[in-house]
């Protein structure tokens, strides 16, 4: 039987971050969503998220769904499967970017949470193209949503997240990792960086798309994904 698959998704994203990989994988398998809304820590989150999530698990999560997928791999390797990493960052938050955030932070408090969205969401980290602005407006829709309380739970997390390398040396299931060529937010390197530190991880870089493959490119991202759900679990 194929093993259920559970989403989370990045930050100030909802499951409309995954609308049309759902569409398709959705066919072939359970699909879960598990969002990322409670909790002031990386390990709060992933703690909520095993509570919930089904014995064993294919993995995958973006940008901070990422970062959060990680520390689920980290506290129960025994019951993820395998596990894909898009657009996102084994790294700890460096001092001057979480210094960064407490401005944020102020603004969002004081009703400026769609202002700070789009100043996070630069432009710059998606590809270029017309396609682009449907995409930002999506992401400020899903932000909306989610609310304040949210961003500012989010931001604290991030801030006082753990660096997660020595959790990639260590895993042994099929891993994708997956970025879009124009991501400048976490850039290719980063991932060259994390395939190299993980025996047998598939890299897999997204012509045309940017921080949001899932959105920007949905058909390469969505076979990408597909791929990897089809690898045997025996890594030779």
């Amino acid at each position: 039987m194929t093993e259920p698959l559970v989403l989370i998704p990045g930050m100030m994203c909802d499951a409309r971050l995954y609308g049309p990989q759902i569409n398709t994988i959705a066919n072939e398998r359970a699909v879960m969503v598990a969002p990322i809304t409670t909790g002031e820590r990386v390990e709060e989150m992933a703690s909520d998220i095993l509570t919930v999530a089904p014995p064993k698990f294919a993995l995958a999560g973006l940008s901070m769904g990422g970062i959060v997928a990680m520390e689920v791999q980290r506290r129960a390797p025994d019951r993820v499967t395998r596990i894909a990493l898009l657009d996102t960052t084994p790294l700890a938050e460096t001092p001057a970017h979480a210094a960064e955030r407490e401005p944020q932070i102020v603004k969002v408090k004081t009703g400026q949470l769609i202002d700070v969205m789009r100043e996070v969401m630069q432009p710059k980290y998606l590809a270029p193209g017309t396609h682009r602005i449907d995409v930002l407006n999506l992401v400020m829709e899903m932000a909306e949503a989610l609310g304040p309380d949210v961003f500012i739970r989010q931001s604290r997390a991030l801030q006082k997240r753990k660096d997660q390398q020595k959790t990639l040396r260590q895993m042994k299931c099929p891993v994708l990792i997956l970025c879009g060529e124009h991501d400048t937010m976490t850039p290719v390197k980063r991932h060259e960086f994390m395939a190299e530190l993980i025996e047998h991880a598939n890299l897999k870089i997204i012509e045309g798309a940017g921080h949001l493959p899932t959105l920007e490119q949905p058909q390469a991202t969505t076979q990408a994904l597909q791929d990897w759900l089809r690898q045997p679990y025996v890594l030779q």
